[in-house]
């Protein structure tokens, strides 16, 4: 049975909003710190750490709640796709969820998940790839994948840094994951609502075949 995505498509995308805003202050902290090396000392030190720590404190609060949502969202259109084309999903419906918490392999099934359902919510289904049809899709799946890479290496930086060289090296990493992180945001706000879109077209021409 088809299900409105909408409301949750909405959801998702003031959620990636937030998300966006929160990582480009976060951003913007990594880059004073890297401006000015009294700044920087003094973080070392743990004088500013309260401080410094409020905007990924609160990007990491909103990241969690956006993930619970896009996940739910990401699930239902999941569900639409079998409706709309069930012989081109090749995995079940539960690995629309489960499959982002297999560690490595949640760095690529999932694209493929989206790429599925992606296909199934077109016009024609079995309709060949137009020239850059998934270009906004494989965008935002490589600046994802990106961000989460760099985030990962700037915090095992962090960790194992002893000196303000080692600080600022690790800040340099981290200012380029928030870089990426952001555009991941920007470009999954435009994913979710042109695929939410291109399902409620399908459901509307199914429907209207069926009367």
């Amino acid at each position: 049975m088809l299900r409105n995505p909408h409301g949750l498509a909405t959801a998702v995308t003031v959620l990636l909003g937030v998300d966006v805003s929160l990582c480009l202050l976060s951003a913007g902290t990594e880059g004073w710190l890297l401006a000015d090396p009294l700044a920087a000392a003094e973080a070392f030190a743990g004088i500013e750490a309260g401080g410094l720590a409020l905007p990924a404190f609160a990007f990491a609060l909103t990241g969690i709640a956006t993930a619970v949502v896009f996940l739910i969202w990401f699930h239902r259109v999941r569900q639409n796709a079998g409706v709309f084309a069930p012989d081109s999903q090749t995995r079940t419906e539960g690995w629309a969820i489960g499959a982002w918490f297999i560690p490595l392999a949640n760095l690529w099934i999932p694209r493929q998940i989206a790429v599925e359902v992606w296909r199934a919510s077109r016009r024609d289904p079995s309709a060949a790839d137009g020239a850059r049809e998934l270009t906004l899709l494989n965008s935002w799946w490589t600046c994802f994948v990106v961000g989460v890479v760099l985030d990962r290496l700037s915090s095992s930086l962090y960790d194992q840094a002893e000196t303000l060289d080692a600080l600022t090296t690790a800040a340099t990493w981290s200012l380029a994951g928030y870089g990426f992180i952001a555009a991941a945001g920007v470009l999954a706000i435009l994913f979710v609502r042109r695929l939410t879109s291109m399902q409620h077209t399908r459901a509307t021409g199914m429907l209207s075949a069926a009367k």
